[in-house]
């Protein structure tokens, strides 16, 4: 493992002094979820995570859903009981990653001469993980705490469902989250260029909802060289093309219509709401913040039918990951109905409901009052996910989180391009600004 550096000989590293090492350690921990049970054990790197936070006294347990399935969890003592708790959460796992198409092993964790830790996560979990453990191994060896207790959570399977992570936690563990109804986790904080001298800092303040679907179609099976009239594939491939194909309405929500609002104040422009797919084009960088959460979206990721090309079978299936906005869930599904016809069948495989926060209340104001004290440049606006994260398991059980893990990227890394991408790497320096922004705000909790 990377040996944290430190400032002067014989002095305890600050979160900035260790950040990069710890990141860089994490990201060679391969915690590669492939979905549906095909996974590697998280538990490598939870009993590593647990032992840098029992290093600082923080006194974290390690709990496990399945064999090698294992969340990290950790309740550290505020200053004032009757305080409310916070929680801090992320996850273990990563997304797969094909060395052969890196510029660098995905999981090397290699710090190169460009000044960025590079490796599949960098950018993503393995940076915010490594920040909030730089920030809060710094607090306890301080004797700096919260005001109410700080719960960290640091779990399995966000990759795929959260059933071996965060479901299960909030199931299982329930007690651990007494007292506390708000949260941060990743996908917000990070710095946007707007081609001017002010930084766009998207708060993700909610997320599209979830329904993955699985579709059947069930037909006549017989020769291949017979007339199939009643043809389960053609069938199922008709109804995955008409959902490809529909052009899904702009339905502008509280939350999207907050960081419209937010942007066009921060860059000085209008921003025209009944063109937002041309405003997202023309806006650049800041326009990808709305361009996939103005509306609903059922894109088809999988078709499985047959086993003999000369065989017409009786069934065909396809998946669908489905998204959709607060509120529209009905429509949505509705929509959905109508297009697959009377002859396919649907049932989920996955169903969150959309989770929501409040964009002018004093968590968020505090979440942007920490950017602007280290960048004077920040301009922060409330934004929507268009996927997904734990926050939806957390929600159902009455914590709101916001996305914040705070990052200063230069104009030329791209976060959505890199985001579960190739050559994912993260600034060593954002990482810093990351853990002074961090540590400010946690002084509010």
């Amino acid at each position: 493992m990377t040996e944290p550096r430190t400032r002067e000989r014989g002095r305890p590293a600050t979160a900035g002094d260790e950040v990069a090492a710890l990141c860089a350690d994490l990201i060679r921990f391969e915690t590669v979820n492939r979905g549906e049970g095909d996974a590697r054990p998280e538990r490598p790197a939870a009993e590593h995570v647990a032992a840098l936070l029992d290093e600082a006294g923080a006194e974290p347990v390690i709990v496990e859903s399945a064999p090698g399935r294992a969340s990290v969890l950790a309740r550290i003592p505020g200053t004032d009981p009757a305080h409310p708790a916070f929680l801090v959460h992320g996850h273990l796992d990563v997304v797969p990653a094909d060395p052969a198409e890196w510029s660098v092993h995905p999981f090397s964790g290699e710090i190169r001469d460009d000044g960025c830790v590079w490796g599949r996560g960098a950018v993503d979990m393995k940076g915010t993980l490594a920040m909030t453990l730089a920030v809060v191994r710094q607090r306890l060896r301080e004797g700096r705490r919260t005001r109410g207790d700080l719960i960290l959570a640091f779990l399995a399977d966000e990759e795929c469902t959260g059933e071996f992570g965060s479901r299960y936690v909030a199931r299982q563990h329930r007690d651990l989250f007494t007292g506390c109804t708000e949260a941060i986790s990743e996908s917000g904080g990070f710095s946007v260029a707007t081609g001017g001298d002010a930084r766009i800092y998207p708060i993700a303040t909610g997320e599209r909802g979830t329904m993955w679907m699985r579709l059947t179609a069930r037909g006549k099976a017989g020769h291949g060289s017979k007339p199939a009239p009643d043809n389960a594939v053609a069938e199922i491939a008709h109804a995955v093309s008409r959902l490809a194909s529909y052009q899904w309405p702009v339905r502008i929500t509280p939350g999207v219509r907050a960081l419209l609002d937010g942007l066009a104040e921060a860059l000085g422009t209008t921003i025209d709401h009944d063109r937002l797919d041309e405003e997202a084009r023309r806006l650049g960088a800041p326009g990808r913040l709305f361009e996939s959460t103005i509306r609903n979206s059922a894109n088809p990721t999988r078709l499985d039918a047959g086993y003999k090309i000369n065989v017409v079978p009786g069934t065909a299936y396809a998946q669908v990951d489905g998204r959709y906005l607060p509120g529209t869930g009905e429509e949505f599904l509705a929509t959905v109905d109508r297009l697959l016809g009377p002859k396919v069948t649907r049932e989920f495989v996955n169903y969150e409901e959309a989770p929501a926060a409040d964009p002018a209340g004093p968590t968020f104001a505090a979440l942007a009052a920490a950017l602007r004290a280290e960048d004077p440049a920040a301009r922060p606006v409330p934004y929507v996910m268009g996927g997904g994260t734990d926050a939806k398991s957390f929600n159902r059980i009455g914590i709101t989180s916001y996305g914040f893990a705070p990052l200063l990227l230069g104009p030329e890394l791209d976060y959505f391009g890199m985001f579960h991408g190739v050559d994912e790497r993260v600034p060593v320096e954002g990482l810093r600004f990351g853990t002074r922004v961090l540590d400010r705000f946690l002084d509010t909790r």
